[in-house]
């Protein structure tokens, strides 16, 4: 099957990746370009995302890059306005922020609580608010949101605030996608388990002291964990992402679909 996103535009909010290799906004940015999407990328870090959209381009495929903070709704309001005034509308909306906190709820700073507030679950606040009125007014659209399965279960280190602001985005994604589903758009969420991506190795060295020369063996060990015995990558969330994006999930609004090689299938 191919072509699954043709005609459609995408924008992509973390199209970037933190460090060398596929994030899972990059991945899927790529991914949904493979399918004939229109793709607008948007990362806080400007090169990044320039990034992501000079592969799609390479590839003969049509991209933009745009740079946002998408805590702050005029920044956010920005890009939205410039992917409508290059591409003509928005099909798709992509959420792929996040950042982690370590910490329970006694160690974690307030600070640091109200900033994982901010970037992982405003974040999803700001671009929906501002990019649904838009699909509304074309007849519809398609949001997915990424989340985690740490919004399901404790998974072994304390980490209160990103599983809190999780959990939460499964919510809002379910209640947006009933007052919406009049709207014709659908609002869905992807739930990754432990995945190999530049994010989890760059948490691994600065909340675990996991150095360079012992990740081997701490991936060795993470992959022990998943009942199917490896790890996905960006790549396995791309293509979950693409399944909500595209016509083939038309009548599916309001789910989680979790992405994790059988980890919360372990009591």
């Amino acid at each position: 099957m191919a072509g699954r996103l043709e005609g459609k535009v995408a924008i992509v909010m973390g199209a970037g990746s933190i460090e060398a290799g596929w994030s899972n906004g990059k991945a899927t940015a790529v991914q949904f370009a493979r399918e004939g999407a229109i793709v607008y990328c948007v990362d806080r870090n400007e090169t990044a995302a320039q990034e992501t959209a000079g592969i799609i381009a390479a590839e003969g495929g049509t991209a933009a890059s745009g740079r946002a903070d998408v805590t702050k709704s005029a920044e956010v309001k920005a890009v939205v306005e410039d992917c409508l005034a290059r591409f003509g509308c928005i099909n798709v909306l992509h959420n792929n922020v996040g950042i982690v906190m370590p910490g329970g709820v006694v160690e974690l700073a307030e600070d640091d609580w109200d900033t994982a507030f901010q970037v992982n679950l405003k974040s999803c606040f700001l671009t929906m608010k501002h990019v649904i009125p838009h699909m509304v007014a074309n007849g519809g659209g398609s949001i997915v949101n990424v989340s985690s399965i740490s919004s399901l279960r404790y998974l072994n280190a304390n980490y209160v605030a990103y599983y809190t602001t999780k959990a939460a985005i499964n919510h809002m994604t379910r209640v947006t996608a009933y007052e919406y589903a009049p709207k014709q758009v659908r609002v869905n969420a992807v739930l990754p388990g432990l995945m190999d991506t530049p994010m989890a190795k760059k948490s691994a060295r600065e909340w675990r002291g996991i150095a360079a020369d012992q990740m081997e063996q701490a991936w060795q060990e993470r992959a022990a964990r998943i009942p199917m015995g490896w790890m996905g990558d960006a790549w396995d969330v791309a293509r979950a992402a693409l399944f909500f994006a595209s016509d083939e999930s038309r009548f599916i609004t309001g789910a989680e679909l979790v992405v994790d090689g059988g980890t919360t299938l372990k009591s």
